[in-house]
């Protein structure tokens, strides 16, 4: 669970550099930077491993991850600049629950009541959170964003079933290959010339990205996928900090009420899954 907490803090980053970027660069070409500049944290690994190492035990998983987590990138990249950063990060905390529900008929995990009640509690926060954007006039980038969370689940569900046959750096440069790969032509038509500070913010976010996804990838290997779900629901506290530092965006009082609701969902099942290890 610290590793996925972890992961969680590091994507919160990763996601307010990527969120400086789409509101002067095209949504795609962000996604495909970000990624392409992912493969950049790997190379001293690369170089050192040779090219042995690099092929994957079954490419075609490899693609088919690389196309749900493309699919989910779009939608996601495309709402990107229109949200406020903390309602964006609670929006994604829909991703958890299609976890959980995929990891129980796909995977055959055997999920306990605690985990159930504190994904449902969590979602709850979330709910206080959204409702007020999702019930009012501009709802429409809110939903193009949740229609994401469904495709990332799915992504991570394909990780959680690669980390049976690859490890956690294979699988994360398999993924920024792909994506960039399936983002390019699309980065390509509306192509606009990067500024060298936004190729400095893009290589930040590249090297957040990765960290935060071989921390995730990692998290997955040692567990249940289903086990670290709840703990996601801490981002919306980081994300919530990191938009009044960065974005100077004051949280709303139904923000803060989610967050604290989040935040006793997660320390709860936090203490739950200690005493099961215990």
């Amino acid at each position: 669970m610290l590793l996925a907490a972890a992961a969680g803090a590091t994507f919160c980053v990763l996601n307010t550099f990527a969120r400086m970027l789409a509101q002067d660069l095209p949504p795609f070409e962000v996604q495909f930077l970000r990624y392409a500049m992912g493969i950049i944290p790997l190379l001293p690994w690369l170089l050192r491993a040779g090219l042995a190492p690099l092929r994957p035990n079954g490419l075609g998983g490899q693609l088919l991850r690389g196309l749900a987590h493309s699919s989910g990138l779009f939608l996601w990249f495309a709402a990107l600049p229109h949200i406020p950063f903390a309602e964006m990060t609670a929006i994604g905390f829909t991703t958890p629950i299609f976890i959980m529900l995929g990891a129980v008929a796909f995977l055959g995990e055997r999920m306990i009541w605690q985990r159930w009640a504190a994904a449902l509690l969590g979602f709850g926060g979330v709910l206080v959170v959204v409702w007020p954007s999702l019930s009012g006039a501009d709802s429409f980038w809110s939903l193009v964003m949740l229609g994401s969370s469904p495709l990332f689940a799915l992504s991570f569900l394909i990780t959680k079933a690669l980390t049976r046959r690859d490890g956690p750096a294979v699988i994360v440069l398999w993924q920024s290959l792909t994506v960039a790969g399936f983002t390019l032509p699309f980065a390509l038509w509306q192509w606009q010339a990067p500024t060298a500070t936004q190729w400095g913010i893009a290589l930040l976010c590249g090297l957040f990205g990765t960290l935060g996804h071989w921390l995730l990838t990692s998290a997955y290997k040692l567990a249940d996928i289903s086990s670290a779900q709840p703990v996601k629901f801490l981002d919306l506290i980081w994300a919530t900090l990191l938009g009044f530092l960065v974005f100077a965006e004051i949280p709303e009082r139904a923000t803060l009420i989610g967050a604290a609701v989040i935040f006793l969902a997660t320390s709860w099942i936090a203490r739950v899954e200690a005493r099961r290890r215990a």
